[in-house]
């Protein structure tokens, strides 16, 4: 079992920055697969980013590429993500999951989300 807390969202202006963070509990979070992904009113869940258990493997969505940047301390039981450049279509929820298996969007564990909003 898994439990996936993320913190970090805010109110940002349009070029701005923030960091999300994901603190897991569980002694095998080592073990897992990260991801995160967003939601925006009225859209479907998609996926932004993802880093295997070692962290020497990540993936972005095209739309985040060269912005955001997902990495893991795994002696802390922490996942970020680094988001630059925010524009106002970055909007939404932002949620972490875990799973065994890496690059899938049905992950077994999810967080809560938090709220990230930019204006413009």
């Amino acid at each position: 079992q898994v439990q996936l807390v993320e913190s970090g969202g805010g109110l940002v202006q349009a070029g701005g920055s923030l960091r999300l963070s994901c603190a897991a509990s569980g002694r095998t979070f080592s073990r897992y697969h990260m991801g995160w992904f967003r939601q925006a009113p009225g859209k479907e869940r998609e996926f932004v980013a993802a880093i295997t258990w070692s962290g020497y493997t990540t993936n972005y969505a095209d739309s985040v590429k060269g912005r955001f940047t997902i990495s893991r301390d795994n002696a802390k039981n922490m996942m970020y993500l680094q988001m630059n450049s925010l524009k106002p279509e970055d909007t939404a929820v932002y949620y972490c999951a875990a799973d065994l298996r890496f690059g899938v969007k049905d992950n077994d564990y999810w967080g809560q989300g938090t709220q990230v909003t930019v204006s413009s």
